[in-house]
């Protein structure tokens, strides 16, 4: 019983880990895509 409950906490803790890595690169390329579009955006010389 004890090492299911071990097992079972360890895969939990391995899914949060990769998912908050793969969440904090999703994130990340967000902020990479958001500063692009506002650099697009002056060297057009558009206005919002």
């Amino acid at each position: 019983m004890l090492y299911t409950i071990a097992m079972i906490l360890i895969v939990l803790w391995l899914l949060g880990l990769v998912t908050s890595y793969t969440m904090g690169g999703f994130i990340h390329i967000l902020i990479v895509v958001a500063i692009i579009m506002v650099l697009v955006r002056l060297v057009t010389g558009r206005t919002p």
